[in-house]
């Protein structure tokens, strides 16, 4: 399977980040199935617009957790992650909750808004995928094909 990331430098070998704010799946290597993803990721970097490819190897003694979609367990994971709680996930993957998600997110945790409403602010008119690398072992089963610039 070939996945992508968007950067402002080539990643030929990728690093688990481990600081700055917390993500949808907490910390890790963010990729996504959907170059035009990957492609909107690296435009919002300064300087360099990179998309870095990786052929990416299914290991089935890894711990996956994988969201086919949007589902009340999604959102309690996401929260979770953007509190800063950890997971003991290897790999998580699914949707990713972009700007305006998050917005409803926090109005959903601080009590404003109704899990039903949640429900109905967040309909996405394009899908979005994320697959997050949270841990050495996982890391390794990308291997590095190439990167382009934009």
């Amino acid at each position: 399977m070939e996945i992508y990331h968007g950067s402002n430098i080539c990643v030929d070998k990728p690093k688990i980040l481990t600081n700055g704010h917390y993500k949808d799946f907490g910390y890790g290597f963010y990729c996504t199935s959907f170059e035009h993803q990957a492609q909107k990721w690296a435009l919002t970097r300064k300087k360099e617009h990179i998309v870095n490819i990786y052929s990416y190897t299914e290991d089935k003694s890894l711990n996956i957790c994988s969201f086919s979609k949007m589902t009340d367990e999604w959102l309690d994971f996401v929260v979770n992650c953007r509190s800063g709680k950890e997971h003991n996930y290897d790999i998580v993957e699914g949707p990713m909750a972009d700007d305006t998600i998050w917005d409803y997110i926090e109005d959903y945790v601080a009590g404003n808004i109704s899990k039903e409403a949640f429900w109905v602010l967040v309909k996405f008119k394009y899908p979005t995928h994320q697959i997050v690398f949270c841990t050495e072992r996982a890391i390794k089963t990308l291997q590095y094909e190439r990167s382009y610039s934009l």
